[in-house]
């Protein structure tokens, strides 16, 4: 089955070979008046003009644009319940550690997780991904952590390999025990660390994660903690991520540069110094806006990262905590209002480095012969106007692995 695609204002497209780093952050390819060719589930054929390709099914764009599908590359996608009661405190300006250490915070979403069943878990996941995709995103990372304990770890993993099997959105997923220490364990820290430890290769063993991850902060887990935990991952297969100084400068980016990890998350709090290490490995500095707005925080340095010659990403960290919203295109208006960050960089930083920090650049991330048709095509004359026209959403329809499953309704 060929798929013709035309009628298209613009076609943006990144160019680079990942992970695209500072100023080729700034390099992309823009097609007017484009139209791309579909077979079965590949992009086979992109150009522009009037003149095009046989095909057996058309879908008239109508002047839309076309960009990547969006790849969100850090959230925690499943967990029960909501954290509306703590909003309050927040905005009276109780810190976020505080919370956590009041026993609310990610403890809270841990009770309501362990309590909740796999079905209601799956349901709710599944509708914030059906939201996710309405927003333009195909492809996302999602973690675990909301268990702590090894039974609703792997109830929570297995409810990512139903949706991976039953949405049309792509997770890859991700091991977090480590994502902060459960109450029970607050005696016996070492005891919780071997405890995670002994699932990774478990779950590396049943092939239920990619990645792990470990969240290296204040009230969460020392860098000496996170070490031995990321080399776990490693003499599991696994690649190693970190949510690294993101409230207090802990040295976490130094500990993502020297271990190699596929992405350091966070870094708000990050010194000069680490991020100069990190500009010098293919380690992905995932940024995420959200988080600072909700949390009233500071930004990371998205242009000093850019400088220094960093790869950069932009994800959503949609959480029930710190970031409860789905809409990524709000959260690539803040990457521009924000983190001060270029179309053309967010481009880059949205669709190729998160797929590349995920391990599927070669798959998606661009648009580019031979590679999954997953495409999100935007009601805007340009990707500038989808950014400065903020908080709504701009999705006219979605294409993923060559098929339509999103179209906005009329009205």
């Amino acid at each position: 089955m060929k798929t013709l695609i035309h009628s298209l204002a613009k076609l943006y497209t990144p160019t680079c070979e990942p992970p695209v780093k500072g100023p080729d952050m700034a390099k992309i390819r823009i097609l007017d008046n484009a139209w791309v060719l579909l077979e079965d589930d590949k992009i086979a054929a992109l150009g522009s003009g009037l003149c095009h390709p046989a095909h057996d099914v058309a879908y008239d764009a109508g002047g839309a644009i076309l960009v990547p599908g969006f790849v969100d590359s850090h959230t925690h996608l499943v967990h029960a319940g909501s954290r509306e009661h703590e909003f309050a405190m927040k905005v009276e300006g109780v810190a976020y550690l505080d919370i956590l250490r009041q026993g609310g915070g990610i403890l809270s979403t841990v009770r309501k997780t362990r309590e909740a069943s796999e079905v209601a878990l799956y349901d709710q996941a599944k509708r914030s991904l059906d939201r996710m995709l309405s927003y333009g995103v195909t492809t996302i990372e999602a973690k675990s952590g909301y268990g702590l304990d090894v039974e609703t770890e792997h109830k929570m993993l297995f409810v990512m390999k139903r949706l991976n099997n039953d949405h049309p959105v792509d997770l890859c997923v991700t091991y977090m025990g480590a994502h902060a220490l459960p109450a029970e364990y607050r005696s016996n820290r070492s005891g919780y660390v071997d405890l995670v430890i002994a699932q990774i290769e478990a779950i590396a063993n049943e092939g239920l994660a990619e990645s792990v991850d470990v969240f290296a902060e204040a009230g969460a887990f020392t860098i000496a903690e996170a070490a031995s935990i990321l080399k776990a991952a490693k003499t599991a297969g696994l690649k190693g991520r970190i949510h690294a100084d993101e409230i207090v400068a802990m040295g976490g980016a130094g500990l993502a540069a020297d271990y190699g990890a596929a992405s350091a998350d966070h870094l708000m709090a990050a010194s000069r110094e680490d991020i100069a290490r990190l500009a010098k490995t293919n380690t992905v500095l995932n940024l995420l806006p959200g988080t600072s707005f909700y949390l009233n925080k500071n930004y990371a340095d998205a242009r000093a990262m850019i400088a220094a010659g960093a790869a950069i990403a932009v994800s959503s960290d949609y959480n029930p905590g710190s970031q409860p919203s789905e809409n990524f295109q709000l959260i690539l208006a803040l990457a521009a209002n924000k983190l001060r960050m270029t179309p053309a960089e967010i481009l880059n930083a949205s669709t190729i480095n998160a797929a590349y920090h995920l391990g599927r650049a070669d798959r998606i991330g661009s648009v580019e012969v031979g590679k999954q048709a997953d495409l999100t095509l935007i009601d805007a004359p340009n990707f500038e106007y989808a950014l400065y026209h903020y908080g709504i959403n701009h999705t006219k329809a979605v294409f993923k692995n060559g098929r339509l499953v999103y179209e906005q309704k009329a009205g």
